[in-house]
């Protein structure tokens, strides 16, 4: 198959082991794209969302990529692998301009497990198997930023920053991966921090070594600055 080009609004540049998680939505047919490396981890490295005039491919860009194949792995149905070459800057996406590219699914996928600091936060893999998409954009309500301790008292105690909402009257505590968000918020200090007019990128992960794969907050898009 020859490379080909796709036009993407950007909804997601998060943090992924080995490099990133990049995602968006095709500006003509809506249709997800997730641009993936061509190596076993899929992540995208810096130097291959960097822009030729300089630059890396952020959130609300519109952007062209050039690529090789689609790339499927299982529910990751959107998986695209980029071709070698710059990506280019083709324009930049308002935020008012996000809802005609919100979904509107009637749950997060199967809220059918929880991790010990989560909620409706991670699915089983057998079960995650017989889903055909791992990417939403959606509008929550009730949307609140929680910086503290996850698992207090045990070996694997850390800080954490996650997004706890409701969504069609669920409850969801994801972990967040946008990395400008957890940088603004890890600054302000432990608490609960409530969003307003705000959208987020639901993304659901390849399977993790419990063997369950996990929803995260990809990126979160607010009318307000929250620098």
């Amino acid at each position: 198959m020859s490379p080909y080009m796709r036009e993407i609004v950007c909804l997601a540049n998060s943090t992924k082991k080995g490099g990133r998680c990049i995602a968006g939505k095709d500006t003509k047919t809506g249709e997800w794209i997730r641009p993936v490396g061509d190596r076993e981890s899929a992540a995208v490295l810096p130097e291959e969302y960097t822009y030729k005039e300089g630059g890396v491919c952020q959130p609300l860009d519109i952007v062209k990529i050039p690529f090789l194949r689609a790339d499927p792995r299982q529910h990751q149905t959107e998986n695209h692998v980029i071709a070698p070459g710059y990506w280019t800057k083709a324009g930049e996406l308002k935020w008012r301009e996000l809802i005609a590219f919100l979904d509107e699914p009637k749950s997060l996928w199967l809220n059918v497990s929880h991790t010990q600091p989560g909620s409706n936060d991670c699915i089983p893999k057998n079960q995650a198997a017989t889903l055909s998409d791992s990417l939403l954009l959606i509008e929550p309500e009730d949307f609140t930023v929680h910086v503290g301790v996850e698992r207090p008292g045990s070996p694997y105690a850390k800080r954490g920053v996650r997004g706890e909402f409701k969504y069609r009257r669920t409850y969801y505590s994801l972990r967040i991966t946008d990395p400008e968000i957890d940088t603004i918020f890890r600054r302000k200090g432990d608490g609960d921090y409530q969003l307003k007019n705000v959208y987020v990128c639901i993304s659901l992960t390849e399977p993790f070594d419990d063997n369950r794969c996990h929803k995260l907050v990809a990126a979160i898009f607010s009318k307000q600055p929250l620098g």
